[in-house]
């Protein structure tokens, strides 16, 4: 059963009388609220409840053999995005877009090359780490030098 939400127009309720009822769309539609595309809508299909929205299909621009071929040279060559795409459009499919060769790898669990690497190598990557560690009682302090700014006290007369 779907989840209908609490400012919903139609319900799985409103939309079986719908189906069953007999009146002008005219009625329904000022009865319900809705407008008579609506209640056409819910008078042809065959169930009351809500549909998915999601694409039954993905859209993809490279085809199953040429994702293929982009993941296997994501593994064995370990290249950043960037380079595997101008690996990609040089050799395999000259059309093929940053965003959809993310996608692909994402799809393919191949997208972030970190873990990539650490799975291949079998090595803990080092921590980050963002401060220089400093004996206890010194204190870290960055300086920003600003440019040199225009005399703004100068007057001229």
């Amino acid at each position: 059963m779907s989840k209908v939400h609490s400012l919903a127009r139609t319900t799985p309720l409103t939309r079986t009388k719908t189906k069953n009822s007999k009146e002008s769309s005219r009625v329904l539609a000022a009865r319900y609220h809705v407008t008579r595309k609506t209640v056409r809508k819910w008078k042809r299909r065959d169930n009351p409840q809500d549909c998915s929205h999601r694409p039954h299909t993905l859209q993809t621009t490279l085809s199953p053999i040429q994702e293929a071929i982009a993941v296997e040279v994501r593994r064995t060559l370990l290249l950043p995005l960037d380079d595997l795409l101008t690996v990609v459009r040089e050799f395999v499919y000259p059309q093929a877009s940053r965003p959809g060769l993310d996608r692909c790898l994402r799809r393919h669990g191949v997208s972030n090359l970190q873990r990539l690497r650490t799975s291949l190598t079998g090595d803990e990557p080092a921590p980050v780490k963002t401060f220089q560690d400093y004996a206890p009682g010194f204190i870290h302090v960055d300086i920003k030098y600003l440019p040199q700014m225009p005399d703004t006290n100068t007057t001229s007369g």
